[in-house]
């Protein structure tokens, strides 16, 4: 059964009034970050949907000043761990010291006690950093020694990986892929951008640097969360996420039959549950208390881009990712 008008009205102007402050926090972050719209408008919904984001793009994209940037902006913690094929779990999670003098044992919190983890090339971590982390996205809590800790709330880990490398790199195992809402591809800036950036950064190491100020705080994201709890999802709009979730599992069944050749596996559904809260965010930044088809098509590549494996024919093909998901969205209709 649709919802009525005044329903949609209500939501909406909540919505408007909770989204308030989005044309300040990134007039705030575009002082130090120039073009990357579509990556900061991610991270940023990833944060409010507490999902995990996945960056892939070469160096010196700003992808480590677009997450430093963003937390100056929201008042939050933000660390950083260089991930290397010598990194141990202790270096990310903390670590049981022993006290010589006292005879005791201390529990010291590792890096990742943070609102904002960045872990810079995820992909250089061996098996059992990646496993530890996998546990702390996954349950929102470290086991240092015999005590458990809770991270903090916001809590947001924004992985990279270089696509250009592959030495001394690993492949991020399935489950642990899954367990990112968005991967997150970051392309090199126009020149128009690129022009800006000179002129703001080539005036030399000792010249002053623009800095983002707060905006808004913890406490605000939170209630931001609520307010996305509220923003309409009708069920038209629902089978509809369903579907393009299934179409990746079973395409014949959708009738899609050329490309059942194409996916060895689909999305699990943890795709559709994060589809489901990553188009309420992509309403919630275009000010609307309600989600659309369109919401569902601008988030579901990065949503779906990491979940969907190609089978051989397809990289033989030279088919890819985004190519099959598009196809997805064009042939799957809303109920």
């Amino acid at each position: 059964m649709s919802l009525g008008a005044y329903d949609i009205r209500m939501v909406t102007q909540l919505v408007e009034r909770e989204s308030a402050f989005l044309d300040r926090l990134f007039s705030e972050v575009n002082k130090v970050i120039v073009g990357q719209r579509d990556m900061i408008e991610r991270v940023f919904m990833g944060l409010l949907c507490g999902g995990h984001v996945l960056l892939e793009g070469a160096p010196g994209l700003a992808k480590t000043l677009t997450v430093n940037t963003l937390a100056r902006s929201l008042e939050l913690e933000f660390k950083r761990v260089q991930f290397t094929p010598d990194l141990l779990p202790s270096d990310v999670l903390g670590t049981v010291i022993y006290n010589h003098q006292s005879g005791t044992f201390t529990n010291k919190r590792g890096p990742i006690f943070t609102n904002l983890l960045l872990a810079d090339e995820i992909n250089r971590a061996p098996a059992k950093v990646q496993s530890a982390l996998l546990e702390a996205m996954a349950e929102r809590h470290v086991t240092i020694g015999d005590q458990s800790y809770p991270l903090p709330r916001p809590f947001l880990v924004l992985a990279t990986q270089n696509p250009i490398e592959q030495e001394g790199t690993y492949n991020l195992p399935e489950a642990q892929l899954d367990r990112f809402m968005f991967k997150i591809r970051v392309d090199y800036p126009s020149a128009e951008d690129e022009l800006e950036i000179m002129a703001r950064m080539g005036s030399g190491p000792e010249a002053p640097k623009p800095e983002a100020q707060p905006v808004i705080g913890p406490a605000d994201i939170e209630q931001v969360r609520k307010t996305l709890d509220e923003i309409i999802v009708e069920e038209p709009v629902r089978r509809y996420i369903v579907d393009v979730v299934a179409a990746t599992r079973r395409p014949g069944v959708a009738g899609l039959a050329e490309l059942e050749t194409f996916i060895d596996f689909g999305a699990s559904p943890r795709a559709t549950i994060a589809l489901l809260q990553a188009s309420r965010a992509h309403a919630f930044m275009r000010r609307r208390g309600y989600v659309s088809p369109e919401d569902v098509k601008a988030i579901a590549p990065d949503v779906l881009r990491h979940r969907i494996i190609l089978s051989y024919e397809a990289e033989a093909e030279g088919k890819t990712v985004e190519q099959i998901a598009r196809q997805i969205l064009e042939h799957v209709q809303v109920p």
